[in-house]
């Protein structure tokens, strides 16, 4: 909940205005419940009325959706759509990291892409991966690192008060800036893919819903006070990258700290998505699946693509923001509210019903309009 995407915030603040306090705030509110009502749908109950977990996946929740089309359609879309949006989180932290090693040493005579292959040879133990505690662990380092950026900058921010004021907030916005910031402030909340894992590793998996209520509010409250403090120091020079705004002196440390962010967040969508590829290519041969040499060519080979993804596709911001429109906002929002409205119909209040419709709707907006502002900059950089 805490990605790379917050470093952006306060640029979604200049063209949002005081709407974009409103959206940091109803996006973790609404991001929260599309979590829950996705691990709703894991549960029926029994004769005894008790909630008994009788799906694992999002793929399972998707085949019993679509169980009435085809037993197995729900879970390719939903499957396909997961390791789309993974493999482009990967490669922007192959790309990320690439470019800011670039702009950390800019008097080394390397190109971007080079130290883009240098941040990948540092990734190859990733292929030794076997267990989320190893990937929470690193999660853990990579939180610890992006509280450290978070502090920096809030610190400087706190530094400049005297240049605050209020009258830096937009009243009137455009529509497409708009959008773009709608896009950012969103997007910086998604965590659905993750979800079913994660519910399904905890220890007491009753506290699924108290932990999703605090996180949610905790990260909602830091952003909030991030984008604030930050765009209120530097107004209309705020750039889209925040640490772009700070000075020379501290610019270089706090890069090398995104760098370590970049770095250590690799290994959780690298994880998810091997999971699935594994899971999907050995379905009719278990035993193939849990052979070690298996996983290995697996995961070495997805790591590979993600490297020469990000190093030989043109304009690839441009078409993992098209793709990031379509799936992030589907597995967000679309297809958890979908999945509830058909799974819990006859059991849902009359609110849940239009709480549902509600983020269906949303999701779509935001899919449509992510897709036409993404094409559009696509035909401007074609010509």
């Amino acid at each position: 909940l805490q990605g790379i995407f917050v470093l952006g915030l306060p640029y979604a603040l200049l063209h949002s205005g005081y709407s974009g306090l409103f959206l940091i705030i109803s996006s973790a509110a609404l991001c929260c419940y599309t979590g829950k009502i996705l691990i709703a749908c894991l549960y029926e109950e029994n004769e005894d009325g008790q909630l008994i977990r009788v799906r694992d996946t999002y793929e399972d929740i998707a085949n019993a959706c679509c169980n009435m089309l085809s037993p197995k359609l729900g879970g390719i879309v939903v499957n396909v759509t997961q390791v789309m949006e993974l493999i482009m989180t990967c490669i922007l932290y192959l790309v990320v990291s690439g470019n800011l090693l670039s702009h950390s040493f800019p008097h080394i005579p390397v190109t971007e892409k080079a130290w883009s292959v240098i941040a990948f040879v540092t990734l190859l133990p990733c292929v030794f991966i076997k267990t989320l505690k190893i990937v929470s662990k690193l999660s853990q380092l990579c939180s610890l690192v992006h509280f450290i950026i978070i502090l920096v900058v809030m610190t400087y921010c706190l530094t400049q008060t005297h240049q605050w004021s209020w009258a830096k907030f937009r009243l009137s916005i455009e529509f497409e800036d708009f959008l773009v910031s709608v896009g950012v402030i969103i997007f910086s909340y998604t965590s659905q893919i993750f979800l079913p894992t994660l519910e399904g590793n905890m220890k007491n998996p009753g506290e699924f819903k108290c932990m999703l209520n605090w996180t949610h509010f905790f990260a909602c409250v830091l952003k909030t006070t991030f984008a604030l403090t930050a765009f209120l120091t530097w107004g209309k020079e705020t750039k889209e990258v925040i640490t772009d705004n700070l000075p020379s002196f501290l610019q270089t440390v706090v890069n090398l700290c995104l760098l370590a962010k970049a770095l250590l967040s690799y290994p959780l969508p690298f994880f998810a998505a091997t999971e699935i590829i594994c899971a999907c290519i050995s379905r009719g041969n278990r035993s193939s699946y849990r052979s070690p040499l298996f996983s290995l060519g697996v995961r070495g080979s997805f790591l590979l693509l993600t490297l020469l993804m990000a190093m030989f596709i043109p304009h690839f911001a441009l078409l993992m923001g098209l793709t990031g429109s379509v799936t992030g906002a589907a597995m967000t929002f679309l297809l958890p509210s979908i999945f509830h409205l058909k799974l819990k119909w006859k059991k849902l209040s009359f609110l849940e019903k239009c709480a549902d419709i509600s983020g269906f709707v949303l999701g779509f907006l935001c899919s449509l309009a992510g897709i036409v502002c993404s094409i559009r900059g696509l035909l401007e950089v074609f010509g």
